[in-house]
């Protein structure tokens, strides 16, 4: 992309509905000393991205506000300070769009160097923005704030998704057991990502079953799908079971206060949004391990041009990408 002093981008310039979303020209970002500007090729759409555009996730944003967190592309300049990083490298990054940082939904971005990572050898960029965020959040929620160790038993509610895809992919790598909790029609994939257990999620035996299959219990017990029973998870977990909560911003689940502390177990939520820098790069090399491996792969992928990012947040938040990874390109725009 030649030198241009301003760029095509998805902005808002006050918090609310995907309408408030507007597709134009705004300046061209400069690096800082320890900054890279990047030539983006593409951007992912995320269910955060709509929080942050609503207002439901409150951080600090400075208006103009472009839109997105997650991108892959290819260095354009560097900072002085930005070391490991050179014109035309190709790189990824899963966390502009908050904490006062711009976002990614823009011909170009600056990204600090410490929040940037380079893309392996011969991965489609496409592919890599597709899983990053997905296949970030699973790392954190398994090793962060999870704890998994080999030979432990995880259960992954709503494996077949995007996030729980990335959960079975990385427990199995880890060597843990794992049951994976979804719709029929998506047993074969969960077997083929490497669940040793698959059990349907409308199944009204569904917890007989786990436990016939895992009579000791789950150590580590995942949902992705933001139901969050949290009854029926401490019912499954062994002793000292850990939950860890991820999903379901609105959900208001009963909690067995009983049968929780007298199992010694415990309970960790996060959001990748409040990682540490250093907690996103250490997921970030697991994520290019597993991308170099070809190892992580979204099913279903749609690539729309930049201009059509108010109508994938509108699409998002009435569950029309359900299964789905929106990715835009900028180039596409004409």
């Amino acid at each position: 992309m030649k030198d241009c002093v301003v760029m095509r981008a998805a902005f808002i310039k006050t918090l609310g509905p995907p309408e408030n979303i507007r597709y134009g020209e705004l300046p061209t970002p400069e690096p800082g000393p320890t900054d890279v500007l990047v030539d983006v090729t593409a951007v992912a759409v995320n269910s955060v991205d709509t929080f942050v555009r609503s207002g439901l996730f409150r951080t600090p944003i400075v208006f103009p506000f472009v839109v997105g967190r997650d991108l892959a592309g290819t260095v354009a300049a560097t900072g002085p300070g930005a070391v490991g990083f050179a014109v035309g490298d190709p790189v990824w990054c899963n966390s502009l769009g908050h904490g006062g940082r711009q976002g990614a939904a823009a011909e170009r971005a600056v990204v600090s160097a410490d929040r940037l990572y380079h893309l392996p050898q011969g991965v489609d960029p496409v592919r890599a923005v597709a899983v990053a965020h997905p296949a970030a959040t699973a790392y954190l929620a398994l090793f962060t704030h999870g704890g998994l160790r080999a030979g432990e038993t995880v259960l992954v509610a709503g494996a077949a998704g995007n996030v729980g895809g990335a959960l079975v992919t990385m427990a199995r790598e880890a060597g843990a057991r794992v049951i994976a909790v979804a719709a029929g029609h998506d047993f074969d994939h969960c077997r083929a990502l490497g669940a040793d257990v698959v059990v349907d999620y409308r199944d009204p035996s569904l917890n007989e079953h786990i436990k016939d299959s895992v009579p000791h219990g789950v150590d580590l017990h995942i949902d992705t799908s933001g139901r969050n029973d949290l009854t029926a998870a401490v019912d499954l977990c062994a002793p000292r079971g850990r939950i860890v909560v991820l999903s379901g911003a609105r959900s208001r689940p009963v909690f067995p206060v009983g049968a929780f502390y007298m199992k010694d177990c415990t309970i960790s939520g996060f959001v990748i949004s409040h990682a540490t820098v250093a907690e996103l790069a250490e997921a970030a090399a697991t994520v290019n391990r597993h991308l170099a491996a070809d190892r992580l792969h979204p099913r279903h992928v749609e690539t729309h041009p930049l201009s059509a990012t108010a109508d994938l947040h509108s699409r998002m938040e009435h569950g029309e990408l359900h299964g789905r990874r929106a990715v835009l390109r900028p180039d596409l725009d004409t």
